[in-house]
């Protein structure tokens, strides 16, 4: 069955030729600007002779000073700059600053302030290549793009390409603390170095922030969302006043996690309460304090009354009255508030799938015009697989910002290759009913579905001082779809991973198809090693390492993989239906009455929703059990197939990224055989079902597995 499954090509171990290829760190992500060569270096040194820009302002000179990098890596030459466009130049243009742009004809309503236009015009008879748009970081994104397409090898002739991000804020969260700890982060420590700063501004950053510019990303939250008090104090805004100092030029702006109880545990109030005048009045001194130092400073991003925090509903206050309090003391500076809705309750008994919606849905329409509700994509919390979470489509009042994590603390962390734009693109993809049919999430957070205007999507970012950046090269892949997403949630994950296949190896296709193979599939096959079938949150108490299956002596119910999966005699899974915990009833109706039946409840999803009987047969003819063991099994061999493709690429990649890469995939390979033989022998000790025919039987006792443990594993809170 598996032979059938799953077959990968390796007819690229025959091919001959290979490309040169120099030795590389990873440090230059998807900006290698790698030299061109043959047709495509008379190509594009015929397009990208000179620069001309009239315009002066620091996004402009960034805008400049990157295609010079670009274009002269590129080429071996740089381009000149000029202050009118000549045959084979790169025309950088804005209305303000270029009147000869009105004879072009060219239209930019609709583009906004950050949107762009490519195109090829002829300018005193001669072909130039013109990158135009309303403001400076326009054409900052538009300089990116075009050096997309040359480092591609995407055609410079007759280029026509019109661009604007569909949602307005595009964020990484980064979850690192003050003592340059990074929760849930597994490429070493913070890359913020508050001790040094304000004072020392290292390179780092600015290559950070070309980096994120180059996807559109246009924020970055500093510190962690479990924030210290210390964040909001004067020291620490001066260190985040010198970051947005070097960020600002790149359109990316600063904000900051605060924590709740801040006034109190600074020792400056006795209360939080929301509602009480001097607590506003503190907020609003605080704003004021910040946007003195940062002016342009994007707001504050908020874990309230979760895992611990602390929150408006230790004074009996809702979330909308805490949000609102904080809204009041930014909106005079333009500021916003992102108030995460991932809350459950240690005392609440009810589903802890249901429990934000619980707390949040009753609140549409009460929070601030300046407030966004973060959601994760998940009602549990970044599982491998999990189904959109109940809120978008729900709270139509509502502007919902979606909330990813790029840094995989559930899947294999940094060294697994799992493709995270899969998952982006499933949850995106997925159709609330909430107007209908077509109502996806993409177009909830876009803001199209509700006519919302104020719009976000975040990401937590994967981002450490490894000199990779995300502690393998394939993570990289996960930070740029991403930022690619997040400008246009309509992009295909596939068309992304074969775009940063080209910039971060070479756009040769004997070395794109495979690697893009490979990364397509992968997310799915760490679905099937570790939480197949709908399974989900089974990891060991060790940092969300290793599996888990069987422990049941954490604090809290819910904490506990037992509570979740549900396994007993007579089959496994969380019943979600009317029988059970009724999650299903917080989807619409469309959905709801597909997942009440096991018969019409995606397989992929079914032990989500389902307590399923062992035996019962699904549509491949199989029982559960044969097909869970089954499943086990296909992600274990399509993991033995990557490293055979990547095996055949020895050739077309230089010799550290090949040999990181290819250690990578056998730990992997490792891991996944440990997630295998750990849970079927878990499961089977509960089914008491023999395996099926081919299946071949863990290679440990049950108590061998139990007895693992990683302690000190990376990125532990």
């Amino acid at each position: 069955m598996l032979t059938r499954l799953f077959s990968w090509s390796i007819a690229l171990a025959s091919i001959a030729a290979a490309p040169a290829v120099m030795a590389e760190d990873g440090y230059d992500l998807w900006l290698r600007y790698p030299k061109a060569e043959g047709t495509a270096l008379s190509t594009l040194s015929g397009h990208a002779t000179s620069i001309a820009i009239a315009a002066q302002g620091d996004t402009a000179k960034v805008a400049r000073d990157e295609l010079i990098r670009g274009l002269g890596k590129m080429t071996g030459v740089n381009p000149t700059v000029a202050g009118t466009p000549q045959a084979g130049s790169i025309w950088l243009a804005t209305p303000s600053t270029d009147p000869a742009l009105a004879s072009q004809s060219v239209k930019l309503d609709g583009l906004g302030d950050e949107g762009y236009l490519i195109r090829t015009v002829t300018v005193n008879g001669n072909p130039v290549t013109l990158i135009a748009a309303n403001r400076e970081i326009g054409l900052l994104y538009g300089a990116f793009h075009y050096l997309r397409l040359a480092q591609g090898g995407g055609s410079l002739d007759r280029i026509d390409i019109r661009s604007a991000p569909k949602i307005k804020l595009r964020l990484l969260n980064h979850w690192d603390n003050l003592d340059r700890t990074v929760e849930r982060g597994y490429a070493g420590q913070s890359i913020w170095d508050w001790w040094r700063l304000p004072e020392w501004k290292g390179p780092r950053y600015t290559d950070y922030a070309r980096a994120n510019a180059s996807l559109g990303i246009n924020g970055t939250v500093l510190n962690n969302v479990n924030a210290k008090p210390e964040s909001l104090t004067a020291p620490y805004i001066a260190k985040a006043a010198a970051l947005a100092d070097v960020f600002r030029p790149y359109g990316i702006k600063v904000y900051l996690s605060a924590r709740w109880s801040t006034p109190v545990e600074l020792g400056e109030l006795k209360t939080a309460d929301p509602l009480d005048p001097q607590v506003a009045a503190w907020w609003k001194a605080k704003a004021d304090e910040i946007y003195k130092a940062i002016p342009d400073f994007g707001g504050f991003l908020v874990k309230a009354n979760s895992e611990g925090q602390p929150g408006p509903q230790d004074y009996k206050r809702n979330h909308a009255e805490g949000a609102n309090m904080l809204a009041a003391a930014l909106k005079p500076h333009g500021g916003i508030v992102m108030w995460r809705a991932f809350v459950y309750a240690h005392d609440n008994p009810d589903d802890r799938a249901k429990q934000a919606y619980a707390d949040f849905k009753p609140l549409d329409g009460q929070f601030a015009d300046n407030v966004l509700v973060q959601v994760k994509n998940g009602a549990i919390d970044f599982q491998p697989r999990e189904p959109f979470h109940p809120l978008f489509g729900a709270m139509p009042k509502t502007p919902l910002m979606m909330e990813f994590q790029i840094t995989k603390e559930y899947l294999g962390q940094s060294t697994n290759l799992t493709y995270l734009g899969t998952l982006f693109q499933e949850t995106l993809e997925s159709d609330t009913y909430a107007k209908g049919k077509g109502s996806t999430v993409a177009k909830v957070i876009d803001g199209s579905l509700d006519g919302h205007k104020l719009t976000g999507i975040a990401g937590v970012a994967n981002i450490g001082v490894d000199r990779d950046w995300s502690g393998s090269i394939f993570n990289q892949a996960d930070w740029y779809a991403f930022g690619r997403l997040a400008w246009d949630p309509e992009l295909g994950a596939e068309g992304i991973a074969r775009e940063w296949a080209a910039l971060t190896f070479s756009p040769d296709r004997r070395i794109v198809d495979p690697v893009v193979r490979m990364m397509m599939g992968s997310r799915e096959a760490a679905v099937n090693y570790m939480t197949p079938l709908g399974l989900a949150h089974i990891m060991s108490v060790y940092g969300h390492y290793g599996p888990g299956p069987w422990v049941d002596t954490l604090d809290r119910p819910e904490w506990n993989p037992v509570y979740y999966h549900r396994a007993d005699p007579q089959g496994i899974g969380f019943d979600r239906t009317a029988t059970g915990s009724n999650a299903i009833a917080q989807y619409a109706p469309e959905i709801a009455r597909r997942l009440a039946k096991v018969s019409t409840t995606p397989e992929n999803e079914l032990l989500w929703w389902h307590h399923v009987g062992w035996d019962q047969k699904l549509s491949s003819g199989e029982t559960l059990w044969d097909s869970l063991v089954h499943h086990y099994d296909q992600g274990v061999a399509y993991v033995q197939g990557m490293r055979q493709q990547w095996a055949a690429l020895r050739p077309y990649v230089d010799a550290d990224r090949f040999r990181q890469t290819e250690t990578f995939l056998m730990m992997q390979e490792q891991d996944a055989r440990l997630w295998r033989n750990a849970c079927i022998a878990y499961f089977q000790s509960i089914s008491k079902r023999p395996l099926p025919a081919g299946a071949a039987a863990p290679e440990h006792p049950l108590e061998w597995y139990k007895a693992l443990k990683w302690p000190y594993n990376p990125g532990q809170p």
